[in-house]
């Protein structure tokens, strides 16, 4: 499947939001006739409906799935479903201004929410004869109420754009009542065969339902997996996210919006550290889709379509340039053993141990006696792993403590001493440096620190090392 000279554009949640403001910059703008088409649009749920239906993603409460999941006869997830169907009318109530376009979205809600409602209830009732496990099924009841979120946005999109006089058409990835069962790409290339780039704007859930099963490999990062797919299967010339903001050099909140600059251009690799970091300029399975199909990524401000935003290929700086500083809150996970060495079997252990509790590392360190992982979770589960260390090497020292890693990132750090320059910037600052480390290939520098210094770390790195870092002033003003 090749379609020429197109594009194909994600557009996340939080700018879903605001579709009816992006329909006259974004989408149409000062386009007319053909050059509003030899596009295709992949849309997130509107903002905050996924939490709903799953749990929210940062505070842990719990949405539909998991009140479904932990349900103890109480049906709390049937008054949590009749919020969702409550909060989608709003959102479509703000972004469709047509009666019978409202009429459209409502019918849409009310087949799908109780489409969702009647099949979750029966699966409850049929589990409850013992034969059937709500287990084995609970992973297929995450895919079923994710699609529900990514398909309302879909339609109501399209039915927006068709009222503003755009051919825009709404493709279904998620395979609502359909019985076939097929690959992500049979998937894709079934719902595109017959779209016509040059006349129709194809309008594409960001979640597809397919034999793979998106959310147990990706999770919530599904919508860009299926976005990067469609670009690589079509040959799309460039990969577009729309965010929120533009891809900086740091956090505009810690180090002040006149401080940042835009990124303009970098490559994989650094869009590999960053996602390494929790910073994610797109899923890192997602970017390797993209990159090993040869399709560049690039990644703008929704709100300002005029800027180019932030490219991401191949290729690399002709200047070493700091890039990015950033960020993540890390608990130490200390193995200390002082039988370790020439000992095999520790660091296996450790990492089983991990995997186990599935557990996310984000870096790494070792010496004759000491192996450090710094992972992304609770102290809780930390405390699960501690015990398992402590019950396989009886005589080791097992500890854990909450840190920070600032890491200092571009696609080539070589010659700015970036290393010594952090050290001594963060001594001067009076910010206690516990552990620092850069790998040969001089791609990113990580800092670790006291959790309560994060916020002037990331400000005093950035102070003294993306300012001087061989940047031009017609870079920065950029």
């Amino acid at each position: 499947m090749n379609f020429p000279d197109h594009t194909v554009e994600k557009i996340g949640g939080t700018s879903m939001s605001r579709i009816h403001e992006l329909r006259d910059t974004l989408i149409i703008g000062d386009r007319e006739a053909a050059a509003l088409y030899h596009r295709i649009f992949v849309v997130s749920a509107f903002g905050g409906i996924t939490n709903l239906l799953l749990e929210h993603k940062k505070t842990g409460e719990p949405g539909v799935y998991a009140l479904f999941s932990n349900d103890d006869n109480d049906h709390g997830w049937l008054d949590a479903l009749t919020r969702v169907g409550t909060a989608m009318a709003k959102q479509h109530d703000t972004v469709l201004e047509n009666p019978a376009d409202r009429a459209l979205a409502e019918d849409f809600v009310r087949d799908r929410i109780e489409g969702a409602r009647s099949c979750l209830y029966d699966l409850r009732r049929l589990c409850s004869y013992g034969h059937f496990r709500l287990s084995s099924q609970m992973m297929i009841v995450r895919e079923l109420l994710s699609g529900l979120g990514e398909a309302h946005s879909a339609y109501v999109t399209t039915l927006m754009l068709q009222r503003a006089g755009v051919n825009a058409r709404f493709i279904d990835l998620s395979g609502w009542r359909d019985e076939t069962d097929c690959t992500l790409q049979e998937r894709i290339e079934g719902a595109l065969r017959d779209v016509d780039l040059a006349s129709e704007l194809p309008i594409v859930t960001g979640y597809a339902q397919c034999s793979e099963g998106l959310m147990q490999e990706y999770d919530r990062g599904y919508s860009e997996v299926t976005f990067s797919n469609i670009a690589a299967l079509t040959c799309a010339k460039e990969a577009i996210i729309h965010k929120e903001f533009h891809l900086s050099s740091a956090d505009p909140a810690l180090v002040g919006p006149d401080a940042v600059r835009k990124l303009g251009h970098t490559n994989y690799d650094v869009a590999d550290q960053l996602s390494n970091m929790g910073m994610e300029a797109i899923h890192p399975n997602a970017a390797k889709i993209l990159r090993q199909s040869k399709v560049a990524l690039r990644v703008t401000n929704a709100f300002e379509p005029a800027d180019p935003g932030t490219l991401i290929d191949e290729q690399p700086t002709e200047t070493p340039a700091v890039e990015i500083v950033t960020g993540l809150n890390v608990v130490a996970l200390e193995l200390f053993e002082q039988d370790m060495v020439g000992v095999k079997g520790y660091d296996s252990a450790a990492l089983e141990a991990l995997r186990r509790h599935n557990v996310r590392i984000v870096s790494k360190s070792s010496n004759a006696n000491t192996i450090t992982h710094y992972v992304e979770t609770s102290l809780k589960i930390v405390r699960r792993v501690v015990s398992d260390l402590e019950a396989a090497f009886p005589s080791a020292n097992v500890s854990a403590r909450n840190v920070s890693i600032v890491t200092v990132i571009g696609r080539d750090l070589k010659g700015l001493k970036a290393f010594s320059r952090g050290i001594c910037a963060l001594e001067e600052a009076d910010i206690n440096v516990i552990a620092a480390q850069q790998l040969p290939r001089n791609v990113d520098i990580q800092f670790v620190i006291p959790r309560d210094a994060f916020n002037d770390a990331v400000q005093v790195l950035h102070a003294a090392l993306v300012g001087t870092s061989g940047v031009s002033k017609l870079q920065r003003a950029a």
